[in-house]
Parts: structure tokens; C-alpha cells; sequence
């Protein structure tokens, strides 16, 4: 995943009050069974609207610790993919068709999404107040997003900031999160039954309509990438040297429906549509494809004869793809409701794997019949597969955290899904250390963070390598840093 792709995420504050950026919590104790829930990105909050004994009640619950460090794990594993992916094209996003690593980042954001709305919303008052307060949030976190992904800041390499409005880019990954927490909190607060649960049976009337709402969006995405005709299109290239191509018009030829591949599928022909070219992200993943890069599966020179479609935009976190990541929250969402009606760690294990295979498993079936694994276009052989993944992999850390506590060896990656918000924006989106190459010796090579690297690499003997032990360091960095916010008792929060 690029630096634009990256977190996620969100908070759970739903009071009716405005709430600093900075807060100080009161100290929590694990002696009391309820949950506090919280969304990827911040501590929560005391609810102003509560009395000063049920803000101490408020203030004594548990943090459900295996949500942090499962956030942790997943920041972390952001930061790796994006600073050290360059290094190791294995572990990068893959051009466009398959699965890897750090494909698993954004769905394990919105799986955790889908959770800890499912635990919030227990306790608030599923009202047009409640829809109020996700819609402004909704909204706050998609500015951040465009603030942070549109093009504003120029990155680690770059002295430079500032972004021509005409080529703004609108969508990214805080944006996709957003939407995903849109829509899946809008049916956590209006498609709930009004049953009380005694029995699986009880439990399945409860929530059915929610995932009714979950197929629905299936069925229009599908319907949408399977049936939309995509003509034949054109686009700029800008800053083309016409002795590669003869114009800087690029015509790519389509005519076709239900493509699947890079050129013409609809989730760009929806955003082309809908959004502009100018508006959509620059440097698409499939620029590192055989058909695009000589240095497949890392990016590079174009090969001869490449085809004209290898330059043109296209985004990762379309509006299209969009609709069905947030089918991820509404899997997150079962997974809350789960763990909020049966008490027993063992029963909800189980039921967690009984959710989690069969989306394995249909998402390979889905795979042999034809719809391929595609991160860019979040098909929904991809979102089977990755839903599950996420399901297990949150069994195993809720398993080893908060069954058999073992959490001293998970300590920093809690730190770092406490303050998630932060250390997205200051690490993954590149600002911190952009803002430290801002102070160099002579020349702007010459400065701390490109030194650091260097000097690991001569370490190593090895540029790979060394590139590795310093995305490390910088995990290492992060995790102490969101140790000290911690002992501060510091959260940022939207």
C-alpha cells in the first residue's frame, strides 16, 4: 500500500458535545465486564450528557484490548508495506489480479470498523440524533482525508506542499473508511429488530435485515461491474515527451462489459464519470504490471510496445469498490454483535469461525469461477477472502490477549491502536518525516531521515535490507511514541 493508502480510521464518540483533539481520560480498571468499544483511530470519550458518577462508571470499564492491538498490528503493518515495499515487491500490493500483505490492510481497518461500531451502539440510543452525530463524523473524517491524501502534502521526497484545486484528489483511504462507517452505522442505528436475543435463532431474527442490506450491496456492485458497458476513452498525459508517444491524447480502446482488467472495468468508468480523470489517483498499482513496468512486479521503465492505457488514473478507493468495502463493516458489525450477546470467550470463538471460513471459502470458489481476487477493484471474491482472513486473525489475537492475557509481548502494538489517528498521519502519510527533512546540512539529501537509512543500509551491506531493519526502527519509533501519549494519558481524536 502507497502512503496514500493507509488507518481507516475512526472514532466512536458519540456525545453531544464537541470534543478536543487532546484529551485526558480518566484511568480505566479491568475489573468490570462491560466493554468499551472504540473505532480505529481514538480513546473514547466520556459522554457529556452523563452524570459526573456515570462518567466514573464509564471511566472504570475495560478496554476490549485485542481490538487494540489488532489496529496496532494493522498500522504497523501499513507502515511496513508502504516504507519498505519499494524493497520487497513481494510484500507490496500486488499490480492488480491477486493477494498479498498489504492488501490485507484496508479490509482489516474496516473489519475493525464494523466491530466497534457494533459495541458502541449497544449502549447509545439508536435515534436521528445518533444519525446526526455519524453524519458530522462521517464528514470530518473525509476532509482528513482529503487534507491528508489529495494531494496537499508532496511526501517524504518533496520540500514542497500545496495542491492545484483542478487536480484535487478526492478519494483515499480515510475517505473509503468513512463511507464504510457511514452506511454501516446508519444500519446499526435503523436496521436492528427489536428482539431479545435468547437463542441463535433469536439472534439471526435480530439482525437478518442488516444483512439483507450487506447482499443488497453485493447484488448492485455486481450488477454494476458485470453489466455497465465501457466504451472507448481517452485522457490526458501530462508533461509527455511526444518522442515516446505521438500526442499526449491517450486512446483506449474498450467497447466491452464486465471486464475485469486494468483498462476497462466500471469501477473506473464510474469514477471517470462521476469524479473526472484529474480528480483520481496518478500512479495506479497496475503501473508495475508486465504490461506496464519492465521491472514487473516493481514499478519501472515502460516496456516496448506497452499499451496506452499503462499511464492513465485510475483510484484504488473508487465510489464503486467503495460500496463494497463497506460490506467488510457489516461482517465487523456480526462479529460485534457476537461478542455483545454471548458472553462465554469459547462460544464466541466458534461462532466466529463458523462466519469467518465459509467467507474463505466462497471467496476461493468465487476465484474458480472466474471473479479473480482484485484489491483495486475490491471484488467480491476478495472481500470473501479478506473478511475471512480478518475474522481469524482477530480469534487468534482475542484468543491470546484477552483469553489467555498474554500482553506483554503485544504491548507496543497497543499503544499504537490507541493512538492509531496520530501515527497514521504523522508516519504513513509521510508528515513527520517531511517535516524533519526540512532540516538538512548543505544539501536537502543531507538530513536525518535519509542519513538514518543510509547508514543502516552501509550497516547491512545491503540497500534492501538496511531499507528493512529502518522501517523497523520507524515501527520501533512509533510504538514508544504512542507508549509516552499513552502514559500521558493523551488520545487524539477527531
Amino acid at each position: 500500500m502507497s502512503s496514500s493508502s493507509a488507518t481507516a480510521a475512526i472514532d466512536a464518540d458519540h456525545d453531544s458535545r464537541k470534543t478536543p483533539l487532546l484529551q485526558n481520560p480518566t484511568s480505566r480498571t479491568a475489573q468490570e465486564e462491560e466493554i468499551v468499544p472504540i473505532l480505529p483511530w481514538s480513546h473514547p470519550p466520556e459522554d457529556a450528557s452523563t452524570s459526573t458518577s456515570a462518567v466514573s462508571d464509564q471511566g472504570r470499564r475495560s478496554r476490549l484490548v485485542s481490538l487494540d492491538v489488532f489496529r496496532g498490528l494493522t498500522v504497523a503493518i501499513m507502515i511496513l508495506v508502504d516504507d519498505a515495499g519499494g524493497a520487497f515487491p513481494s510484500i507490496n500490493h500486488s499490480p492488480w489480479f491477486g493477494v498479498t500483505i498489504a492488501d490485507l490492510v484496508m479490509p482489516f481497518f474496516l473489519f475493525i470498523v464494523g466491530v466497534s461500531i457494533s459495541l458502541v451502539f449497544k449502549k447509545v440510543p439508536r435515534n436521528l440524533n445518533a444519525t446526526w452525530k455519524v453524519i458530522l463524523r462521517t464528514i470530518k473524517l473525509f476532509l482528513l482525508g482529503v487534507l491528508l491524501q489529495g494531494g496537499y502534502f508532496h511526501g517524504r521526497h518533496s520540500l514542497t506542499y500545496g495542491v492545484d484545486l483542478e487536480k484535487i484528489r478526492w478519494l483515499g483511504v480515510l475517505q473509503r473508511i468513512s463511507i464504510g462507517y457511514l452506511l454501516a452505522s446508519i444500519a446499526e442505528i435503523w436496521l436492528i429488530n427489536n428482539v431479545v436475543v435468547d437463542s441463535i435463532l433469536t439472534f439471526l431474527r435480530k439482525y437478518f435485515v442488516q444483512w439483507i442490506a450487506a447482499v443488497l450491496l453485493c447484488t448492485i456492485y455486481v450488477c454494476l461491474l458485470y453489466g455497465l458497458y465501457v466504451p472507448s476513452w481517452k485522457y490526458e498525459v501530462p508533461g509527455l515527451n511526444s518522442t515516446l508517444l505521438l500526442s499526449n491524447t491517450q486512446i483506449v480502446q474498450c467497447g466491452v462489459r464486465g471486464s475485469l482488467g486494468p483498462p476497462c472495468n466500471a469501477v473506473g468508468l464510474v469514477d471517470r464519470f462521476l469524479l473526472g480523470e484529474q480528480h483520481l489517483y496518478q500512479h495506479p498499482v497496475y503501473r508495475r504490471t508486465k504490461e506496464c513496468s519492465v521491472n514487473s512486479p516493481d514499478y519501472g521503465p515502460l516496456p516496448p510496445n506497452s499499451p496506452g492505457w499503462c499511464l492513465a488514473p485510475f483510484d484504488p478507493e473508487g465510489i464503486l469498490s467503495s460500496l463494497m468495502a463497506a460490506v467488510t463493516c457489516f461482517v465487523g458489525l456480526h462479529f460485534g454483535h457476537i461478542m455483545s450477546h454471548f458472553k462465554d470467550p469459547i462460544q464466541r470463538m466458534l461462532l466466529w469461525s463458523l462466519s469467518s471460513f465459509p467467507l474463505l471459502i466462497s471467496g476461493f470458489l468465487l476465484q474458480l469461477l472466474g471473479m479473480t481476487f482484485s484489491k483495486p477493484l475490491y471484488t467480491l471474491s476478495y472481500m470473501c477472502i479478506t473478511a475471512g482472513l480478518s475474522g481469524l486473525v482477530f480469534i487468534a489475537i482475542f484468543y491470546l490477549v484477552d483469553v489467555q492475557s498474554i500482553r506483554r509481548p503485544t504491548v507496543l502494538l497497543q499503544w499504537m491502536g490507541m493512538n492509531a489517528l496520530i501515527i497514521y498521519a504523522l508516519a504513513a502519510c509521510d508528515i513527520f518525516a517531511a517535516f524533519l527533512q526540512g532540516f538538512y546540512l548543505r544539501s536537502p539529501e543531507n538530513n536525518l531521515v535519509d542519513g538514518t537509512e543510509m547508514f543502516l543500509q552501509a550497516l547491512c551491506h545491503s540497500k534492501k535490507w538496511g531499507t528493512l531493519v529502518f522501517v523497523m526502527v520507524e515501527i520501533l519509533f512509533w510504538g514508544l511514541v504512542a507508549g509516552f501519549l499513552h502514559w500521558k494519558g493523551i488520545y487524539v481524536k477527531l
